[in-house]
């Protein structure tokens, strides 16, 4: 018969391993010295982005890690530690977490795993400094449709250039 505290630290390893596994992108935090109305809005902001985040004790979280075969994301974990997961746009939630890491020294980010690819803290920061999906969509357009743009203004120029020399041609021929 097991005891109470080893089926919640199961259910807790369970839910840190089926928020990782099954979600698009989760990252890792580390957070001390941080206020509940800081965290309350940590977590609002999060929500907002589509984020879920998760508090875990540090050993069930490397437990959890190690049994994903992510044990380079554990190996940094100190403090308390909360694992941010979702199916929504990695660029936002990297945002988020940058501007709450700047702006507490009391968080960081630890890492996390995009696509099934971990990454460092490093690279989270450069993916916070990319702009949203939006923006890039809007540049990839505009990418295809400059070429497309500038075909159809030199074919006007070139039409117009017609029809100005027929009017030449037309009016020397002694027509209005």
């Amino acid at each position: 018969m097991k005891k109470v505290g080893q089926i919640i630290r199961e259910s807790i390893t369970e839910r840190i391993f089926q928020g990782v596994k099954n979600k698009s992108n989760a990252f890792v935090i580390s957070y001390s010295r941080v206020g509940s109305s800081q965290m309350s809005n940590f977590r609002k902001d999060l929500s907002q982005v589509g984020a879920d985040m998760y508090v875990s004790k540090n050993r069930i979280a490397k437990k959890a890690l190690s049994d994903l075969e992510l044990k380079d994301l554990g190996v940094n974990i100190q403090n308390q530690t909360a694992f941010v997961w979702s199916d929504s746009d990695s660029v936002e939630i990297a945002k988020v977490l940058m501007k709450y890491a700047k702006e507490f020294e009391g968080i960081s980010v630890q890492g996390g795993v995009l696509e099934g690819r971990t990454v460092a803290q490093e690279e989270v920061q450069r993916l916070s400094d990319l702009p949203s999906r939006e923006v890039l969509l809007a540049m990839l357009l505009q990418t295809i449709q400059s070429p497309l743009t500038r075909l159809a203004g030199a074919l006007n120029g070139k039409t117009r250039e017609l029809i100005n020399l027929i009017k030449q041609l037309s009016e020397k021929a002694g027509g209005k």
